[in-house]
């Protein structure tokens, strides 16, 4: 798009979007026909995956020999990409701060400014901090007056409301029929999800397993609304979590360093093949990874619920909104409790 002049209507440049999409629309196509067939010899990683799966690591899973083994580096990796994904996502999404300026500096030059010209500064300015101050209070005591006649004329849960209350639903859950649905699939999800990580012989790990985890918050939460996880889905506990499974997986690595002389070499001690416990490192590394990627992602995914304004009102517009009285059935104190 270019839009030369202020005011002017942007226009699109067909020719150069259509010889960019055919352009990877070719990679596309190279890349597919590059694929080797299922007659191929194995790659030497992957044969030395097979090869070493069960008498180095006693697991019957080369996928997770690989992933939290042979690999590990990689995975590691990955992990503080997603780590660093939710840092900024969180940021981003966090609540206006509650300042005028970068470092509050109108409010330091308010007592030069009033000096120099008297008459410049009128009553709710943001130079005036009595003033901003008594305006604050008063929308905060209005968005909580407006709060707590919606939670009287609303049920305690979504089951306490009658069936065939007429309309307008408030939004707080869904039928009872998807909400018994959810109750009845919620648990079966999370048993799933854990078997994903607890044996290191199935197809999984700690990365499916806590993307599982959090489809089963979202499913409760869609059903059911944010009160029904508020007491755990928030920043004051997930955040330390999420950096505790950070820590536990660099600790796995250092002390394979120190230990077994390499990063993430295996220094635990390797049960049977096809129990728990099988894998040594594999199975610590999963557990941590499903700390790790479960905390996190619910996290990014209920700051970006929790979302209400920009960081700053738009000089020219002169929009000094406040649109906080319009989230709360979105998990609001989860966006920005940092």
């Amino acid at each position: 798009m270019s839009g030369d002049r202020p005011g002017s209507q942007a226009t699109h440049r067909p020719v150069v979007g259509a010889v960019l999409s055919l352009g990877f629309l070719g990679v596309l196509v190279v890349a597919l026909l590059g694929l080797p067939g299922d007659r191929a010899p194995l790659p030497a990683v992957a044969r030395q995956a097979l090869e070493e799966s069960l008498p180095v690591w006693h697991s019957t899973e080369p996928v997770n020999v690989v992933v939290y083994g042979v690999r590990g580096f990689d995975t590691f990796g990955e992990t503080f990409l997603l780590l660093a994904a939710v840092v900024g996502v969180v940021l981003l999404a966090r609540t206006r701060e509650p300042r005028a300026g970068f470092v509050g500096e109108e409010v330091a030059a308010g007592p030069e400014q009033l000096q120099e010209d008297p008459g410049s500064r009128r009553h709710g300015e943001p130079g005036d901090a009595h003033g901003a101050g008594e305006e604050d209070a008063a929308r905060a005591a209005e968005r909580a007056e407006q709060r707590s006649e919606h939670e009287s004329r609303a049920p305690a849960t979504p089951d306490d409301e009658p069936l065939g209350t007429p309309a307008p639903e408030r939004a707080q859950g869904m039928s009872v029929v998807v909400r018994g649905g959810i109750r009845t699939a919620a648990p079966l999800l999370a048993v799933m999800g854990l078997y994903l990580v607890a044996w290191g012989y199935s197809p999984g790990g700690g990365f499916p397993a806590g993307a599982v985890l959090l489809g089963v918050v979202l499913l409760v939460y869609a059903a059911l609304g944010y009160g029904a996880i508020s007491r755990v889905i928030r920043p004051g506990l997930l955040e330390p979590l999420e950096l505790a499974g950070a820590l536990a997986i660099c600790a796995l690595g250092l002390v394979g360093l120190a230990v077994a002389g390499a990063f993430w070499a295996n220094w635990l001690p390797l049960a049977p093949a096809q129990t728990i416990r099988s894998g040594g490192i594999v199975q610590a590394f999963s557990v941590a990874e499903l700390v790790e990627v479960s905390t996190g992602l619910t996290l990014a995914v209920f700051g970006l619920l929790g979302m209400r304004h920009d960081w700053a009102p738009d000089p020219d517009t002169g929009d000094n909104s406040d649109n906080s009285d319009n989230d709360d059935n979105h998990g609001g104190d989860t966006g920005g409790g940092r």
